[in-house]
């Protein structure tokens, strides 16, 4: 069931998109070699909670068979796609790694990612890095009450194979509430199903994960690290919306 949010409900999820976007700032500053993931999780996690919030993911119940998700951010470097795990490994330069932070905030949560430069990278990451983003705005300009899931998938596809990438299939975007994941899902490519009518007052979390090589992927072994089937780099970029009765607002954003 779509759960339509009153004013006051965003307003809340609003908070919550505000600490989730200063963490990220707070990520991209801190971003360098040798430091290394796990570092920026404990960051994180003690930003969140100084707001008197607590970080989304951790704790999270996985898949049959894994652990609940152990950190508080998501940290996916290189061909990692998402669900990253931190840990010891230090960042190098030249890499990227996608980072993807939940915050829960008075009963309600905000989520959004981000992929980063380690240092200079190659020209092709960073086309790659730009063109993730560049394809989640092309994505909310069909964000439009009246118009459908669909309508904003399409988009996302379009302009990602447009410039010769793919999009991953087995992940998609999501409506988001008190629940990190609530109806509707928002794939980032076109489906035989239209979906659902957009409405004024419904989040969708929209995130495009956009593969230099093939779309198919695969999990590690820990069964949270999603990486591509073919070793090529991956990109993320997220952020939560509303949808309005004219444009769509982020809510993920520090203003």
């Amino acid at each position: 069931m779509i759960v339509i949010k009153s004013q006051h409900e965003i307003d809340i999820m609003r908070k919550a998109g505000e600490i989730t976007a200063i963490a990220l700032e707070k990520i991209r500053e801190a971003i360098s070699s040798g430091v290394t993931t796990i570092d920026l999780d404990r960051m994180v996690e003690e930003y969140i909670r100084s707001k008197g919030a607590t970080p989304s993911f951790k704790g999270y119940r996985g898949s049959p068979g894994a652990v609940n998700f152990p950190a508080s951010i998501c940290t996916s470097v290189n061909n990692e796609v998402v669900h990253g795990i931190p840990g010891l490994r230090k960042l190098n330069n030249g890499d990227i790694i996608s980072i993807d932070i939940g915050v829960f905030f008075n009963g309600y949560h905000g989520d959004a990612a981000r992929t980063y430069a380690v240092g200079k990278v190659s020209e092709k990451a960073e086309k790659l890095i730009q063109v993730t983003k560049d394809s989640f705005f092309e994505g909310i300009k069909c964000a439009i009450e009246g118009n459908r899931i669909v309508d904003i998938s399409s988009a996302i596809q379009k302009y990602v194979e447009k410039h010769k990438y793919s999009v991953v299939r087995e992940y998609v975007g999501h409506g988001i509430g008190k629940e990190m994941h609530e109806a509707p899902q928002v794939p980032n490519y076109r489906t035989r199903e239209r979906g659902s009518r957009l409405q004024k007052g419904m989040t969708l979390a929209i995130e495009p994960m956009v593969n230099e090589g093939d779309y198919q992927v695969k999990v590690l072994d820990n069964k949270w690290t999603v990486v591509t089937a073919d070793g090529s780099l991956s990109a993320h970029y997220e952020n939560t919306i509303v949808i309005t009765d004219g444009q769509p607002k982020i809510l993920t954003i520090n203003e």
